[in-house]
């Protein structure tokens, strides 16, 4: 019987000590902000119950859930009736919780049950994989890690230009200066549904929107009259979303409805982002930003880089009922999400990252006899004592070989111990890009590291 060969399930990857590395390095400039602006750490299960997760994404959102099949023979308690009623009942028979589609969710069901143990507003950040049955492509996958930072129990308007100069700060941090900080607001979105005759369609016409930059106008224009909009009307708003000035954009809406929530709200972010123009941050209104999930309500951001093809590195919003579906309501929340994996992708393609971040050593350890390894073993943790990344060679192999092993590894230093050297105390230290070596105490080593 032949043996088949291992693979990965699409849309998910492997990473190695390199680029392991560098996405360590993202996540640790994100975790150093999300702390600075005081959020604390939360983590949540990888699954969920289904009923947590179903009906807060919208129906396509629904379809990309990632369903997990009961434990033990889970199609006895199903019949043949069950079959024929088709795949949404049967499954509902069959499997009881889903792999995690995003972080907001999970962290609404948490402040739901632990409401007598939050003070609001609360604040919290996660850095976690979640899950989605998307189709594979480039900056999609089926698995990748997001980055959250939410704040909950609070509706003043401060907390979504926190956010905003948050995210200035960390790509500040990454050197990643090439991308545009979109807005829109719901409200906004959901008059513009009205205007054009789909009052009670507006979600599935935010969802239409949102595809503008993907179809282009002509399509969404087909795809908004199928729905039922006005066509004058519908190519109307279709204008008004090619205006780039934000003053005019909000005084058009304004002619539609001059006390709309939405308009208020952006105009008063705005004026309170004015006050940091020192930060340069690029923030652009965009009436055509709707952002695919149901459960925004308000404000909501979205980053795409500008210089690289690839989707949004940065999105959330205002989201005020999540909690009340599950019981806890007049809770409002804000948030946003890095996307680590795209991000990671965009510096790879710019070639922002450092390269001291991808070493593994400092110093490796290489010795000529098994006696000599023995000795190696006490100066490889007195080296490790002092902070320095340092290794050891494993077994007394021939010195060419462990020299090998030090070029395949690129450590920048190899420190040499025979027997001359354990009698002397004097360590052969190696440069081994330049080749100079020469003989030093341990003491002098340790200083040389530590600078």
């Amino acid at each position: 019987m032949s043996k088949s060969k291992p693979s990965l399930p699409r849309g998910t990857r492997d990473f190695g000590p390199e680029v392991s590395a560098k996405r360590s390095f993202i996540i640790d400039k994100i975790k150093q902000n999300f702390i600075t602006y005081g959020f604390s750490q939360l983590e949540t299960p990888a699954m969920e119950n289904l009923s947590t997760l179903t009906g807060k994404y919208g129906d396509e959102g629904d379809q990309l859930l990632f369903k997990i099949l009961n434990s033990g023979d889970y199609l006895s308690k199903t019949t043949e009736g069950d079959l024929l009623e088709g795949s949404k009942h049967l499954t509902s028979k069959i499997s009881e919780k889903g792999l995690r589609y995003d972080l907001t969710v999970p962290f609404a069901r948490f402040v739901v049950m632990n409401q007598n143990e939050i003070s609001f507003p609360f604040k919290r950040f996660q850095i976690q994989p979640v899950w989605r049955a998307d189709r594979p492509q480039k900056g999609r996958y089926r698995e990748f890690y997001q980055c959250d930072a939410d704040i909950v129990g609070s509706k003043g308007i401060w907390n979504e230009v926190e956010l905003t100069i948050l995210l200035k700060d960390v790509f500040n941090d990454l050197k990643l200066d090439d991308y545009i900080i979109k807005v829109n607001h719901r409200d906004i979105l959901f008059l513009l549904a009205e205007y054009v005759g789909l009052k009670e369609k507006a979600v599935p016409f935010c969802a239409e929107i949102d595809k503008l930059d993907k179809i282009g106008t002509e399509k969404v224009i087909e795809n908004v009259l199928t729905l039922g909009g006005t066509k004058e009307k519908v190519q109307e708003v279709m204008d008004l979303l090619s205006i780039n000035d934000r003053s005019v954009l909000l005084d058009r809406v304004k002619e539609i409805d001059t006390d709309n929530e939405g308009v208020k709200e952006m105009i008063s972010y705005f004026q309170s982002l004015d006050q940091f123009k020192e930060k340069n941050i690029n923030v652009e209104l965009d009436l055509s930003l709707a952002r695919g999930l149901s459960y925004y309500t308000g404000m909501i951001f979205e980053v795409k880089p500008t210089s690289v093809k690839m989707g949004s590195i940065c999105g959330g919003g205002r989201y005020d009922n999540l909690t009340g579906v599950f019981g806890l309501k007049d809770i409002s929340g804000v948030g946003i999400s890095f996307g680590l994996d795209r991000i990671y992708d965009v510096m790879e393609e710019l070639n922002l990252f450092p390269d001291k971040i991808t070493q593994r050593l400092e110093v490796l350890i290489i010795h000529f006899s098994e006696e000599n390894l023995q000795h190696g073993q006490k100066v490889v943790v007195k080296l490790r004592d002092a902070g320095i990344k340092a290794d050891l060679y494993p077994v007394s192999d021939k010195i060419k070989k462990q020299f090998n092993y030090a070029d395949k590894i690129q450590t920048p230093y190899t420190l040499i111990i025979g027997d001359d050297e354990m009698k002397s105390g004097m360590y052969m230290l190696k440069n081994m890009h330049s080749g100079d070596q020469n003989p030093m105490k341990l003491n002098e080593i340790i200083q040389l590291f530590k600078g």
